[in-house]
């Protein structure tokens, strides 16, 4: 499997209310000298003339890039990297940052595929989640793209939003298929104990459904979508046919992936680091030839396992154990088959055929099931 870059973007022009990722506000003299440094990591990047086949722009807002900045980058990935002719390239965009003439402009730079950040179709969620656009916005921001030629074209929601019921997501949901997107991720949120979300809920007095309506929300939004023609293949994406996330699907398939800029994670044929994570940090050390890189280590047999068990799980596919047996020399069933028997007779499971899947009622308490397999992975 060739490998995937990811280009970590961390500036933003606000900071949402639930956001932990690695992100500060826009400064357009940082950024600039930061594009400097990204284009040397790359350059100077060990990994390179590896064959590549995906590259994915990750924030932050990457669409705070100006398309000329964009095509400097991805330059820079040809000239370091062996880039397939059919390389998929991501970039995240919020919908209140782009415009028809720069998505135009960043499909002339070599992006392939975008990745509009909407969360939700309903403007008081929005208000609190800490979100710059409006959900006009979002929708004139999709016909934007298409009209700027975008033909790869993925959208974000999110569930379990404070003070969101169920006919306030399925909303969401029914929004997002009237504008017929290629792919849809559909996201869980998850509130950080340091995120401000916690206290603008407090002071609103809105709380997260409980855990059993989460789960309604799930079902119904993803039943939603299968009518409406979407192919779910992993626990939080669907896709119409031809159109998963091809990097993402890296992750999920224990592939490789070089991370390049501040913050950003690698996986490299079984060894795994980051870099480190402020932006003007990283920007000085390249400028003085130092490293980025931190926490360098190589995965044991038994966390190699791990992973390839539980990112594999993720997919809808699922898990092939006759490739797992050949590959690890591990006979998954024999070591967990009375643990993962109940789980099959529940009907969280399906077993057959050498593959092992979770149902989507098994997606619901997947990681409760992937338990099954923590520190006894290699026996």
């Amino acid at each position: 499997m060739a490998a995937g870059l990811y280009l970590h973007i961390p500036f933003c022009s606000a900071i949402c209310h639930y956001c932990n990722f690695n992100r500060r506000l826009l400064d357009e003299s940082l950024k600039a000298r930061y594009v400097d440094a990204l284009v040397s990591e790359i350059r100077t990047a060990p990994e390179a003339g590896a064959e590549v086949d995906t590259v994915f722009f990750g924030g932050g807002t990457p669409s705070l890039l100006t398309p000329g900045e964009v095509a400097r980058l991805l330059g820079a990935c040809r000239e370091a990297f062996d880039l397939a002719g059919d390389t998929e390239v991501t970039l995240e965009a919020n919908p209140e940052s782009v415009s028809e003439a720069l998505l135009a402009g960043y499909r002339q730079a070599g992006v392939t595929r975008v990745s509009l950040g909407v969360q939700s179709f309903r403007d008081a969620e929005l208000g609190r989640l800490g979100r710059l656009h409006s959900a006009d916005r979002a929708r004139a921001a999709v016909a934007e793209a298409r009209a700027a030629g975008v033909d790869n074209l993925s959208l974000d929601l999110m569930l379990w939003l404070p003070g969101q019921a169920l006919s306030d997501w399925l909303e969401s949901v029914d929004a997002l298929i009237d504008l017929r997107p290629d792919h849809a991720s559909l996201y869980l949120l998850e509130i950080y104990p340091n995120a401000p979300l916690r206290d603008v809920m407090a002071r609103g007095g809105w709380a997260v459904a409980p855990d059993d309506m989460a789960a309604e929300m799930y079902s119904q939004g993803l039943s939603r979508l299968d009518r409406a023609g979407y192919q779910q293949y992993e626990i939080s994406n669907v896709a119409r046919a031809g159109r998963q996330s091809r990097h993402n699907l890296k992750y999920w398939q224990a592939g490789s992936w070089l991370g390049l800029g501040c913050g950003a994670h690698s996986t490299w044929n079984g060894i795994r680091w980051r870099n480190i994570p402020g932006a003007g940090e990283y920007v000085d050390r390249l400028a003085e030839g130092a490293k980025v890189r931190t926490d360098e280590r190589a995965l044991s047999p038994v966390e190699r396992l791990e992973e390839v068990l539980f990112m594999g799980l993720r997919l809808t596919e699922g898990l092939d154990l006759d490739v797992i047996r050949a590959t690890h020399g591990v006979d998954v069933w024999g070591d967990h088959g009375g643990e993962l028997e109940r789980c099959v007779e529940g009907g969280l499971l399906v077993h057959e055929g050498g593959r092992l899947a979770l149902t989507r009622p098994g997606m619901l308490v997947a990681s409760e099931i992937m338990m099954v397999f923590i520190g006894d992975a290699v026996r």
